[in-house]
């Protein structure tokens, strides 16, 4: 696999995390792929060959070639059905937003085409960058994309925006109670503003970039056994810890700790 990320330009960092470019041929790509959820959405464009989704053992569909993937919530399972070529716009946390026609929190763990997201112009950029010949040239076309439609940029709120701070600076060891008390807000309208901004709830936010943490521990070989990678995190105890590893990867740690673990993480916390 041939992974890149690129930087957005200044005036997008506040909504776009970054840009990554990745290419593989047949005999170097997976059967399928766990991807874990991260806190972030993305726009999705398969330049190369398309995917499948695997919904369960019995169940899958077809992605689109253009696509927006809402919050995820659960492992997501998909199957590259050729050659791997995907441009990816990753957003923040609360970056999606200012270009949202959609209720976000109705989107979880779903592929949405960008027609039904943009209408014309979104078959637009998304036959653009499907035909563009460099991942500069690609870049370039979002981003004129994005400014565009950028119209509104006091639209996060700012209760909202420091609290995902919060949350990521801890490395999701935030409970929902402290986090409200450190703004003065009711738990309930804080879950509120959280649920209709970035599509998760402040306490999914926090389990999902507290697992992404512990993941890359385990790909950095930072601890030695798996009860310190527990205890490290903040864990209460080893069953908590096993609890929420399988929610989101849909194995435990011991199972999981093999030849999943890089593929998974193309979609992590750290770039």
């Amino acid at each position: 696999m041939n992974h890149k990320t690129f930087e957005p330009q200044d005036n997008l960092k506040e909504w776009v995390k970054c840009y990554w470019n990745l290419e593989s041929d047949i005999e170097n790509t997976p059967l399928k792929n766990t991807i874990i959820p991260d806190g972030t959405m993305k726009l999705i464009f398969h330049y190369g060959d398309t995917y499948k989704h695997h919904i369960n053992d019995k169940e899958s569909v077809i992605l689109p070639k253009c696509f927006l993937i809402g919050q995820l919530t659960k492992p997501y399972i998909v199957e590259p059905l050729g050659i791997t070529g995907s441009f990816v716009v990753r957003f923040q946390p609360n970056g999606f937003l200012p270009f949202a026609n959609i209720a976000i929190k109705e989107i979880q763990n779903t592929a949405v085409p960008l027609n039904k997201l943009f209408g014309k112009d979104g078959d637009k950029i998304g036959e653009q960058i499907l035909n563009a010949n460099s991942t500069s040239e690609r870049i370039e076309l979002i981003e004129t994309f994005l400014i565009e439609r950028l119209t509104e940029k006091n639209i996060i709120d700012s209760i909202v925006k420091s609290t995902v701070d919060a949350i990521i600076e801890a490395n999701g060891q935030f409970s929902v109670n402290e986090l409200s008390e450190q703004n003065n807000i009711n738990r309930r309208q804080l879950t509120r503003k959280f649920s209709s901004t970035i599509g998760l709830s402040p306490k999914q936010l926090s389990k999902t970039i507290r697992i992404q943490n512990a993941l890359k521990s385990l790909l950095n070989k930072e601890v030695t056994s798996l009860t310190d990678l527990a205890y490290q995190n903040e864990y209460f105890d080893q069953a908590h810890f096993i609890k929420d590893f399988k929610e989101f990867t849909g194995l435990t740690p011991k199972e999981f700790y093999g030849n999943d673990l890089k593929m998974s993480l193309i979609f992590d916390v750290k770039n």
